[in-house]
């Protein structure tokens, strides 16, 4: 196999598993803008990118979050609910001239989780209280002007014609955590520091991989 089907394998592989759920659970809340993809009637794809919560509820996770209406992802969940939703983080090439051995192929490390279900649409006043948490999620300021309970409603019920709310029951919640694991710890070392060289996203898989060799090598 060449250096370039290594490099867009899934890596869907044990060592590249992180074995403490709420670990997985805390990556998707601290990475909410995910991509919602679903599939339509003629069985074509369709996608887009809107922020979403996840929530645990009697034992099952539930995502949230709003899309616009009668557009092509809408059209295609009012006909097929499944969806899939994918939180990514930061991601970074790894060179096989920084391993030890270089005899082996150039690869890219990256974290995502990988979340499918059911999605259903919600009510408009549970399209309100979606807007409300959103809101104040990420303006992250009870003070600010911008919260929709500070705007009026008529300016607001008027944009709740445009939006719809959705609501993912989660039956599979799948992870890769692709840092490296399955590298000698002289070659590990050696691609951390290459990242550090590179600042960026390169820097924050840096700093896990820094973060998490001692779960690596028993440290």
């Amino acid at each position: 196999m060449g250096a370039l089907a290594y490099l867009y394998t899934m890596y869907n592989l044990p060592h590249f598993k992180e074995p403490d759920e709420q670990l997985v659970i805390e990556f998707v809340k601290q990475h909410p803008f995910a991509m919602l993809i679903g599939v339509d009637a003629a069985n074509k794809p369709v996608a887009t990118q809107v922020p979403v919560f996840i929530d645990e509820r009697n034992g099952h996770f539930f995502l949230t979050g709003h899309i616009q209406r009668k557009t092509d992802h809408h059209n295609a969940f009012e006909q097929n609910p499944n969806a899939l939703v994918v939180f990514t983080g930061a991601h970074a090439y790894v060179s096989a001239s920084w391993y030890e051995n270089k005899a082996q192929a150039s690869t890219w490390n990256y974290m995502s989780v990988h979340a499918k279900g059911l999605l259903r649409f919600l009510s408009d006043e549970e399209l309100y209280e979606a807007l409300k948490r959103t809101i104040h999620h990420f303006e992250n300021n009870p003070h600010s002007p911008s919260l929709v309970e500070k705007m009026s409603d008529e300016y607001v019920q008027s944009n709740m014609k445009a939006i719809i709310a959705f609501e993912v029951e989660v039956k599979e919640l799948n992870h890769v955590f692709k840092l490296s694991q399955n590298r000698d710890e002289k070659s590990y070392d050696n691609i951390v520091d290459k990242f550090k060289k590179q600042g960026a996203g390169s820097e924050e898989i840096a700093d896990l991989m820094e973060q998490r060799k001692h779960k690596v090598f028993d440290k």
